[in-house]
């Protein structure tokens, strides 16, 4: 059910815009809300793209500004919700037990691109996912995958026995399940706080994208690097913007901000997020980080593959609530990243 009330902060900034659309001649600011470090691609790229292509859709009569740090990652679903901002982006395990459908692309095995893995979510999640009404209260505007999660340490790992026991930062999802077959002790925590508690010795590891060896400058606190073939996982975002906000707009305008979103900023985003790996890898070696980069056939990457048995069927009876064919959206996701990452190939 919708929100009949929205925050006080969210009615101000409600009429405020509903003020500037009364004014034909009137420019309407849309504000966006990020989080991570500047460096980011979601900072340095998406969401600066996002906003050209909007002032560019709109002849100029919607800008967007946008706003670093306007609170937890895990509270922007109800920022814009609430009106606080007018969209924003965060990640679907901040969301526990609201977002089980999104998890879909997170699961091991995919082995393609953040740009496929994105594509595919957003046309599986408007063809089998969008009637769930998990985003309900919300407008999508894309969805999107960092590049593979892999592990970053302290100490060299040699084998899943080097890992029993450590402290390894989580950050929900598919995550939470990994962590559990590999008997870590996890530790959850906003990203922004991994390179303090990896300092501090708090935790041992982290599994994140390679991207963060230089977003987040894990090189100087996490010397090791353990590299599987196609991931350990892929974690799963949204960008979304209040409806409200929308509706308030002139018709047109807000055709043409989702004209500029969908499939294309899902694009944009996922070959953002694998550039910045590129750049992640380069900052790795060029600070000297030990990179144990797994073969097919490796001993690790062979357990790892008789561990996530079952993740598949485990992840089909989570949404069984959902009223979705949940394993016919999982084999057509599939299919459309590596077909779409093939044609990358061509």
């Amino acid at each position: 059910m919708k929100k009949m009330i929205k925050s006080l902060a969210g009615a101000a900034a409600l009429a405020l815009g509903m003020t500037a659309s009364a004014t034909a001649s009137a420019e309407t600011t849309l504000i966006v809300g990020t989080w991570q470090p500047p460096g980011n691609p979601m900072n340095a790229i998406v969401w600066p793209t996002w906003a050209e292509w909007v002032e560019e859709a709109t002849e100029g009569r919607v800008k967007v500004k946008i706003e670093q740090d306007v609170g937890h990652p895990k509270t922007y679903f109800q920022l814009v919700e609430d009106g606080v901002i007018n969209a924003g982006w965060s990640y679907h395990g901040y969301g526990p037990g609201r977002f089980k459908l999104p998890v879909a692309v997170e699961l091991p095995g995919l082995n393609v691109s953040a740009e496929a893995a994105s594509v595919a979510l957003w046309e599986v999640q408007e063809k089998y996912f969008a009637d769930a009404n998990e985003f309900e209260g919300l407008q999508l505007l894309a969805t999107l995958t960092h590049g593979p999660g892999q592990l970053h340490t302290i100490d060299p790992i040699n084998s899943f026995d080097d890992l029993k026991g450590k402290k390894i930062r989580i950050g929900g999802g598919v995550q939470t399940e990994l962590g559990e077959r590999m008997e870590i002790t996890p530790v959850a925590a906003p990203g922004s706080k991994v390179y303090e508690m990896m300092q501090q010795g708090v935790i041992d590891g982290v599994f994140m994208p390679v991207t963060e060896q230089k977003s987040l400058r894990l090189h100087e606190v996490a010397p090791n690097l353990t590299v599987f073939p196609g991931g350990l996982y892929l974690g799963s975002f949204s960008m979304f913007i209040d409806p409200y906000f929308l509706e308030d707009l002139d018709p047109k305008d807000a055709e043409a901000i989702l004209s500029v979103s969908g499939a294309k900023l899902s694009a944009l985003a996922g070959r953002a997020w694998d550039q910045a790996d590129v750049e992640g890898f380069e900052a790795a070696r060029a600070a000297g980080v030990t990179i144990k980069e797994l073969g097919p056939n490796d001993p690790m990457t062979l357990e790892f593959r008789e561990m996530i048995k079952g993740m598949d069927q485990a992840w089909i009876d989570s949404v069984a609530d959902r009223g979705v064919d949940a394993a016919a959206a999982l084999e057509e996701l599939r299919t459309i990243a590596r077909e779409y990452e093939a044609q990358k190939q061509e």
